[in-house]
Order: structure tokens, then C-alpha cells, then sequence
């Protein structure tokens, strides 16, 4: 669900913010200079905000289903340390940022003309097997406006 929703988000807004939709993936695309110092800024603090809005939809929506799963909040599950768990979430987040970096590279894109448009489902894709990865040991959470 979560690769397939990425897919999807990255797509609609790749118009109008060119697909950011998480802070680690706006942080590394200004660390590489691709995105000014201001702009960065303000798509994390959009990406927070809108993360805020989301978690107030589901708590009104859902409020029981919210409180009985403690929000949905993620936590280092049982036979994982918290070195552990960091280490996933590093590795995940890493693949997801290279992935982007790649799909979204200039000069592939001169390449391969095809590849800016197809840029979004290599992206849910890395989402998806990330996910398969990391749920049992944090429950993923790659992106820190969500976490």
C-alpha cells in the first residue's frame, strides 16, 4: 500500500513540487544542490504540515482504530535493539534517497527519454520492497514527517 501510494503521490505532484513528499529526500537533494536552501525549507516544513493534517484526518475519522494502535507510531519490535532499528532505517532511507537521485537523473534522462516519466514507479517501487524489509524490525519509517 504504501509503495503504490508513493507512486501515485510522486506522480501527481512532480508538477508542482517535483514529487517531494519527504524531508530526507528534500534534505538530500539540497545537501547534492539541487534544491535551494529556502526551497528546502519550505517543502519540509509543507511535508510536516501536511503529515499533521493526515494524522488529524485519521484521528477523526478512525478515533478508536487511532488510540487501541497508539496512533500508528513506530517502535523497535521485540528481538531488535535500537542499533538495530537504526540501522534499518538508515539503509532504508539510503535506498530510497539513491533511488530517487537515480530515477530523477538529468543525464539519464538524455539518455533514455522515456525515464522522467516513468521516474515515479521505480521510486514506490523502492518504497514497496524497503517496507517488505523494515516493517518487522521498526515498522518502517522512512520518512521523518511521518514518523
Amino acid at each position: 500500500a504504501f509503495g503504490g501510494m508513493i507512486f501515485i503521490l510522486v506522480y501527481c505532484t512532480a508538477g508542482i513540487s517535483g514529487g517531494h513528499i519527504n524531508p530526507a529526500v528534500t534534505f538530500g537533494l539540497f545537501l547534492a544542490r539541487k534544491v535551494s536552501l529556502i526551497r528546502a525549507l519550505t517543502y519540509m516544513i509543507s511535508q510536516c504540515l501536511g503529515a499533521i493534517c493526515g494524522v488529524g484526518l485519521v484521528k477523526a475519522f478512525m478515533k478508536h482504530s487511532y488510540n487501541t494502535l497508539g496512533g500508528g507510531a513506530n517502535s523497535v519490535a521485540t528481538g531488535y535493539n535500537k542499533g538495530t532499528a537504526l540501522g534499518a532505517e538508515i539503509i532504508g532511507t539510503f535506498v530510497l534517497v539513491y533511488t530517487v537521485f537515480s530515477a530523477t537523473d538529468p543525464k539519464r534522462s538524455a539518455r533514455d527519454s522515456h525515464v522522467p516519466i516513468l521516474a515515479p514507479l521505480p521510486i514506490g517501487f523502492a518504497v514497496f520492497m524497503v517496507h517488505l524489509a523494515t516493517i518487522p524490525i521498526t515498522g518502517t519509517g522512512i520518512n521523518p514527517a511521518r514518523s
